[in-house]
């Protein structure tokens, strides 16, 4: 591939993090080093999936599905979501403990999910798993359709106006279990591209980051064009949740974290082992 000339294909979802964080990069603000994009904005299980097939050059994907990719695929240092206090939560509409819901159905939103990775290192025995997609969750639990719910995104700031209830906390659960922040997802870009690619990939990405940060409001078109139906206090909280410095570098604590993260998922089964370095450099 000749990628000075190609365009990329880079995916990431239409939640505000991610369109904040792109929307320098997609739009020419930051220096790409001669690389161009053409983005493809879908759910981020659709992500996993596509980055799974090998359909994309670079995306935005949950690090669960990252402990399958690590063939093909090198992680960025920049773009991705991780932190504190931001993990999936478990909602219900009536279950008083976790140990209530096994063998009951739990909606999760989708198979390479790190929200469904976290549910699997908790506790395994809750295997009686609906693959939903986010938005939709919290409906069918209020519905009773499912026992219980984990939700991500913006719906850890709605669930009370569906009569939910939290039952756990699964990041606060991480955190307390390994004292590392919860690595979420991460932007990964395809090997093949090379060294020299890769690296000006994450130097434009560090950028965008940068932009973003310090043009406040300049992406809030951008934003509002992909969140249509979620309201503008949402759409702040949204990004001030999931955007903080672990976005602009991982740093040593950001990399520990998913070193963490990989290796406890290996030690599980649930994801394959893997010899390949997990970044380029």
């Amino acid at each position: 591939m000749t990628t000075d000339t190609v365009p990329l294909t880079l995916g990431f979802s239409p939640c505000p993090n991610d369109t904040y964080i792109f929307h320098a990069l997609v739009h020419g603000l930051v220096d790409t080093g001669g690389l161009t994009f053409r983005e493809r904005l879908e759910d981020v299980e659709t992500l996993n999936r596509l980055a799974l097939e090998g359909a994309l050059d670079v995306s935005k994907v949950s690090y669960h599905a990252l402990g399958f990719l690590r063939d093909e695929y090198v992680l960025l240092r920049s773009g991705g979501a991780l932190g504190r206090g931001c993990g999936p939560l478990v909602v219900t509409r009536g279950a008083a403990s976790m140990a209530e819901l096994r063998g009951k159905p739990v909606a999760v939103p989708g198979r390479y999910t790190t929200a469904v990775l976290l549910l699997r290192l908790f506790d395994p025995s809750l295997d009686n798993l609906v693959y939903l997609p986010f938005h939709e969750i919290m409906g069918a639990v209020a519905r009773g359709e499912v026992a219980a719910g984990v939700i991500i995104h913006e719906s850890r700031f709605t669930f009370p106006e569906y009569g939910l209830s939290k039952l756990l906390d699964l990041g606060e659960w991480w955190e307390g279990e390994t004292g590392c922040p919860i690595p979420l997802g991460g932007i990964v870009a395809r090997r093949s591209l090379g060294r020299e690619a890769v690296a000006a990939i994450d130097r434009a990405l560090r950028a965008s980051v940068v932009h973003a940060r310090t043009n406040p409001g300049a992406a809030a078109g951008y934003i509002r064009a992909h969140s249509q139906e979620m309201s503008d206090e949402v759409c702040a909280a949204h990004i001030d949740l999931y955007v903080n410095d672990f976005s602009l570098q991982l740093g040593p604590e950001g990399e520990g974290a998913v070193a963490t993260l990989l290796q406890r998922a290996e030690a599980s089964g649930v994801i394959p082992r893997s010899t390949a370095p997990l970044f380029e450099v």
